[in-house]
């Protein structure tokens, strides 16, 4: 959610696990190879070695990442993460020795370098990540990375939670305030507000709050609504305790929190080292596609400069994660006497005021749209007009993949807005790949909350793929 130190020290042990991989297995090398005297099975030099080691480390990470130690639910119980950490480096070391034998390429220049490397290597992996917790701690101290958190409910779990997040140097967490029902049961020194007074307790916390833990499901469900309601809005992160016959949309996770089994609903599953591989991988394709489409874009521009003097791009704001604004950048494809108009003042200007009324009706497209140039006919036909955005993907505004950024008050229309944007808008999206502008707006904002919903990275592929299908036959474009 809004709460980024998550993501934070995630990326440190991502980064971490690396170098102390890295370590580990140089350090193997030199004892095997330098200090010992024994006779090596296959000469490899020092250089090459790490050349290959360092080439095949990230999926190491990626391993890693898969069985979740880079997961808030599995870094912060000690021996689960140390059991996973087994297992992961393990399967890391058999991809190395199988990559080896597919390829016939000597990697290791002798046996004892893997077991000294996986002895390392659990054993560094293991004390820095300790190292970090301690760091961590000992910021808490100092007022850094707390989360800070709402109880609802009247329950004693509620007096028990506030018990196990205390101190706040250990546990991370500080509970700014209960919400109940009946005047002040718990005897606690949280600040305490009746749930007839829950809008008015979440204005005075405004934006500091984090987290909002709910102990007690109330027997109306207006009131259970409300809470959630109000998380997903304003991107909170919320939690309940089991026992609510509701089927809630998004992503569910069940995890043991202070000792006390809560259910955690996240709006997204794009979280944690998600988030962090998908952003990767969008600075590195923005890169590799801006090199290789910029004689395109140049083309273009001087096209547009000939053919319809004014302006080459067109700005616009638009709306990406967490309600943020940005400009979106795009090649114009309006005629300069309608560029920068809405649709409905662009129609008004040229006396066809009745054509917005099919405008809307077809999802927003006309056949033959009379705001268009000849130009950008063109460009929208192999939609090269929406290369610029590229940059937009580099600067961090969307993502490669995401739904689609739309202008604010678009996306006022729809209800469920606060869910779509909980991710980075993307460039292209679910939407594209399933019909384009051949869909009404509600189906393709239907898909944009499915693929928030749904996430993964193998999907993102399958969407990056089929948009270039879709791009190459023209679907759903004029």
């Amino acid at each position: 959610m809004k709460n980024n130190t998550s993501l934070i020290y995630t990326v440190f042990l991502i980064v971490g696990d690396f170098l102390a991989l890295v370590g580990a297995f140089s350090i193997a090398y030199i004892l095997r190879v330098s200090v010992s005297h024994a006779r090596i099975t296959t000469p490899i030099h020092a250089i090459n070695y790490l050349e290959t080691f360092l080439a095949l480390l990230p999926f190491f990470i990626l391993f890693f990442g898969l069985l979740g130690l880079y997961s808030r639910r599995i870094y912060e119980q000690r021996f689960k993460e140390t059991g996973l950490l087994f297992v992961g480096v393990f399967i890391g070391i058999l991809f190395i020795i199988s990559y080896g034998y597919v390829f016939n390429i000597p990697i290791f220049p002798a046996r004892l370098v893997i077991l000294y490397g996986y002895i390392l290597a659990l054993a560094m992996i293991i004390i820095f990540r300790n190292v970090l917790r301690l760091i961590r701690r000992m910021l808490f101290r100092y007022n850094k990375g707390i989360n800070n958190v709402l109880l609802v409910g009247d329950t004693k779990l509620t007096r028990e939670l506030i018990k196990m997040l205390s101190p706040l140097e250990v546990s991370g967490y500080r509970v700014l305030g209960v919400v109940g029902g009946v005047k002040h049961p718990l005897r606690t020194s949280a600040p305490y507000a009746l749930f007839s007074d829950f809008n008015q307790a979440m204005r005075k916390l405004g934006s500091s709050l984090h987290t909002i833990i709910q102990t007690e499901l109330y027997s109306d469900e207006a009131k259970n609504s409300q809470v959630l309601t109000y998380a997903q809005e304003h991107h909170i992160a919320y939690r309940f305790v089991p026992g609510n016959s509701e089927l809630f949309v998004g992503k569910l996770e069940v995890e043991i929190f202070r000792g006390v089994p809560v259910i955690d609903v996240n709006q997204t599953a794009l979280i944690g080292w998600g988030r962090i591989a998908k952003r990767t991988i969008d600075i590195v394709i923005s890169i590799i596609a801006l090199v290789i489409t910029s004689p395109i874009m140049l083309l273009a521009a001087i096209a547009i400069k000939i053919f319809d003097p004014g302006p080459v791009f067109f700005r616009q704001i638009r709306l990406t994660r967490f309600d943020q604004k940005f400009n979106v950048y795009k090649f114009r494809c309006n005629k300069m006497e309608f560029n920068g108009l809405l649709p409905e003042e662009a129609f008004a200007k040229m006396g066809k005021p009745e054509l917005i009324k099919e405008y809307r009706k077809n999802g927003d497209r006309i056949d033959n749209d009379p705001r268009i140039s000849k130009i950008g006919r063109f460009l929208r036909k192999y939609s090269i007009d929406e290369l610029p955005q590229l940059i937009n993907v580099l600067k961090g505004d969307i993502s490669i993949v995401g739904p689609r950024a739309l202008v604010p008050n678009e996306l006022e229309q729809y209800a469920k807005r606060y869910a779509i944007l909980s991710v980075r808008s993307g460039l292209t999206g679910l939407a594209v790949v399933s019909g384009r502008r051949d869909i009404s707006f509600d189906e393709r904002r239907q898909l944009d909350l499915y693929y928030v919903q749904n996430w993964s990275l193998w999907g993102d592929l399958v969407i990056l793929l089929k948009t270039i299908k879709v791009v190459l036959g023209h679907k759903g474009v004029e």
